[in-house]
């Protein structure tokens, strides 16, 4: 049986990859390099999103299995990502 964490994670990231390919035939119908770049930056929002939550989604379904040291690293190193991404 699918475990219900990994489900719900990969439904996420499908959702994900969803979003992704129909921003990219709007831009494309669009046909604008402006307004293709305003539907980009919508996307940049979405991807820090998605990361949040899958990790979040993953580290519950773990939770029973890690201490609290570990799940401290995992979230520095998660916060860390997302310092390096969005700064600018």
């Amino acid at each position: 049986m699918l475990d219900k964490f990994v489900a719900g994670m990969a439904s996420l990231r499908i959702f994900s990859g969803s979003l992704e390919i129909i921003a990219a035939l709007i831009m494309l119908r669009l046909n604008q390099v402006d307004k293709a770049l305003a539907v980009n930056s919508a996307l940049a929002l979405t991807g820090p999103l998605i990361l949040i939550l899958t990790t979040t989604i993953g580290l519950v379904g773990m939770a029973d299995r890690l201490s609290w040291d570990k799940i401290g690293w995992i979230s520095c190193g998660v916060a860390l990502l997302l310092f390096g991404i969005l700064k600018k």
